[in-house]
């Protein structure tokens, strides 16, 4: 596991997944089933899952948010500090939005689907530039 914000944000290596994914809110008593389910949260509104648009069109569940899913391929550490704040920047900054999932081995980006190219693209230029400081530049 990488703790070292230089060291992650230069190795982060993105990859964007195929597919079009869904954020959507169920009732807390609503039968989930594995079926193209990314993730799910507990919320005191609902049960949010994260899931493949296409099982979701197949369940009847309506979209909030249609999303691209980017994971940062390297192992980060949960403890670490700076990388959701260094990327979520460097996605501000170009004006795309993110929802991000820390999961026990790597972070998973969740932008606009539209944005899906263009967020690795920023994202691998945040990571060329990290790769490019040397001990010496480094504040």
């Amino acid at each position: 596991m990488i703790s070292d914000l230089d060291t992650l944000i230069a190795s982060m290596q993105p990859e964007l997944q195929p597919g079009v994914y869904v954020f959507a809110s169920l009732p807390h008593d609503a039968m989930v089933t594995g079926a193209g389910i990314v993730a799910t949260f507990r919320e005191h509104e609902g049960l949010t899952v994260v899931m493949e648009e296409d099982a979701a069109r197949t369940a009847g569940i309506a979209p909030l948010f249609r999303a691209a899913w980017i994971t940062l391929t390297v192992h980060s550490d949960l403890n670490a500090v700076g990388l959701t704040a260094a990327f979520a920047r460097a996605l501000g900054e170009a004006n795309i939005s993110c929802n991000v999932i820390a999961a026990a081995y790597h972070d998973h980006i969740f932008v606009p689907v539209e944005e899906g190219a263009h967020a690795v693209h920023v994202l691998r230029d945040l990571q060329r530039s990290a790769g490019k400081l040397s001990p010496s530049s480094k504040p």
